[in-house]
């Protein structure tokens, strides 16, 4: 099925419904994901909005009863009432397209109920990595929905669209018994009959349009969500997300550089992005769009959030003579064995940060997780002043930051399988020696001072595991979460989804906190004690991480 025309699609609406994440955290990365769709589908001559449900964080007595000190969620009913009238303003959709990760599902379940009950006719749709990790058994769990598209949409979306509108113009709108022969029925699951579409690769990601971010400039109640964005700080930390700046940016936002990882670290899912299949956009699409963005938003610093930034040094060198022109400042992510000679080209383009997927300073642990092949291969170092031996990756590649201007932020994360309370006490040292290490130089007490000891993150989140990642299936994951959880697998290591399998995914909301079972026990993956796990990560939460080194 090719559509052609741009006139195609005409005459079918969609909304797209992205899901509330983090409470705790402010909102500062538009749903580009949705927002590309969007772009693909009104290229074709579809209206297509959105309701953007992870914008809002209210500040009100309910927000101060839940300590909630950056604002809460809408409630369900403040849910119900934003779709009402969403869908009266632009009318009933045709399609409702639900988006979020995995640790949406207890608002997609309350989500969909809404929109069934709200517009019963509309064909609903879930992707996104939810439904990319756990496909058909999604219809178990939610059951108003009608279909699910897993991995990447821009190809299967027009696909999916030219259905329901074909249904539409033949006057079997909502009568799917008519859609039976189509090539992505799924069968009747619980007296619906359900569809399951699988998204392609799309090989050049150039030629994809730019997210419609002017979708998001302004919700049916007028509130300004797009500012709200434009107005949060995409890293540091105000931003709360496990970051930390000397800098400050007044108007930013995100965009993505490229699709899918060709690594596979243990703890990591990649699969609505790409899996292994590594794409990029050329340095001239990167420039194109920032430069629409920096003129019509007037942003001071742009974010690139994909993983491997700095893989291609053929397109790093011709950043620098394309961004000269805007005068940008922009930040991304990359393996910090990567930063090296290539940083120059980043600086020269106007980069001044980098995150960095550090995890751990103890060699087991990096080699537990799947990151010892490039972060171990320079071997360990022993630095003055410190008991512990470090990666030699990790330390050049944070000195390298600092000689090309480049500010390196280290994201880290307890309580993995096998780590001892010594394994966490390298990480906490590795950190400390960044403190030391980007202060040395200047006095203490001074504002410099201060600035550069707030520079360096001190966060962690929680090792959890998450369904179809290698940790999820290794033996003595799987004999915890049996415990806790009594996830069971087959005798083929196949997982079985079933209640207490959606019981325990309905948990995974927050990638910091500690989940607990129903008796109240830790999910504890390491080799800590409860009680030394649970006292480590309450240091952790409140700042005191070189606490954790007297333990």
């Amino acid at each position: 099925m090719i559509i052609k025309e741009f006139s195609e699609l005409r005459g079918l609406n969609v909304v797209f419904i992205n899901m509330p994440l983090r409470e705790m955290a402010r909102p500062n990365v538009p749903p580009q994901g949705p927002l590309l769709l969007a772009s693909r589908l009104r290229s074709h001559g579809a209206d297509v909005s959105i309701v953007d449900l992870n914008a809002y964080r209210i500040i009100d007595e309910l927000s101060e009863a839940k300590r909630a000190s950056l604002g809460r969620h809408l409630t369900e009913n403040e849910v119900k009432f934003l779709l009402e009238s969403h869908f009266n303003k632009f009318g009933e959709p045709d399609i409702i397209a639900l988006s979020g990760m995995i640790t949406t599902l207890r608002w997609q379940k309350i989500v969909a109920n809404i929109c069934r009950k709200t517009s019963p006719q509309s064909f609903m749709i879930s992707g996104g990595g939810l439904a990319t990790e756990i496909r058909g058994e999604l219809f178990n769990w939610i059951n108003d929905i009608d279909a699910i598209g897993h991995s990447e949409g821009d190809d299967i979306i027009l696909v999916i669209a030219k259905e329901i509108l074909d249904l539409k113009k033949n006057g079997a709108f909502n009568n799917f018994d008519r859609n039976l022969n189509s090539p992505f029925y799924f069968g009747k699951i619980n007296g619906r009959h359900r569809f399951l579409y699988p998204g392609s690769r799309p090989k050049d990601l150039n030629s994809l349009p730019l997210p419609a971010l002017d979708l998001l400039e302004v919700d049916v109640f007028g509130n300004r969500l797009l500012d709200w964005y434009i107005d949060t700080p995409v890293w540091g930390g105000s931003a709360n997300n496990s970051s930390a700046t000397p800098f400050t940016m007044k108007k930013s936002l995100t965009t993505v550089s490229s699709r899918g990882c060709p690594y596979n670290c243990a703890f990591c899912y990649r699969g609505s992005q790409g899996e292994r299949n590594y794409r990029m956009r050329s340095a001239e699409n990167l420039f194109q769009e920032a430069k629409i963005l920096k003129d019509k938003y007037a942003i001071d610093f742009l974010g690139y959030p994909d993983d491997n930034f700095a893989v291609d040094t053929k397109r790093l060198k011709l950043l620098p003579l394309l961004f000269k022109e805007i005068e940008l400042r922009w930040g991304t992510h990359t393996r910090i064995d990567e930063a090296d000679e290539r940083l120059k080209d980043m600086a020269d383009s106007g980069c001044i940060y980098i995150g960095f997927g550090a995890e751990s300073a103890s060699k087991k642990i990096l080699e537990k997780m799947g990151k010892g092949g490039f972060i171990l291969k320079k071997g360990m170092i022993k630095i003055p002043g410190y008991d512990f031996e470090f990666p030699r990756t990790m330390i050049e590649g944070i000195n390298n930051c600092l000689i090309y201007g480049i500010h390196s932020n280290c994201t880290w994360i307890m309580g993995y399988p096998g780590e001892t309370l010594n394994d966490l006490k390298k990480s906490v040292s590795f950190i400390l020696w960044q403190i030391e290490n980007v202060s040395k130089e200047l006095t203490p007490g001074t504002e410099s001072h201060k600035i550069a000891v707030g520079s360096i993150n001190k966060k962690m989140f929680t090792a959890t595991a998450y369904p179809g990642t290698r940790m999820f299936s290794d033996p003595h994951v799987t004999k915890i979460l049996n415990k806790h959880f009594e996830i069971k697998f087959s005798n083929k290591r196949e997982l079985i989804f079933d209640d207490k399998l959606q019981n325990y995914v309905l948990e995974l909301d927050d990638a910091t906190k500690v989940l607990l079972d129903k008796n109240g026990e830790p999910l504890n993956f390491s080799e800590m004690s409860n009680e030394i796990f649970l006292e480590a990560r309450k240091k952790i939460d409140n700042g005191r991480i070189e606490d954790i080194l007297n333990m």
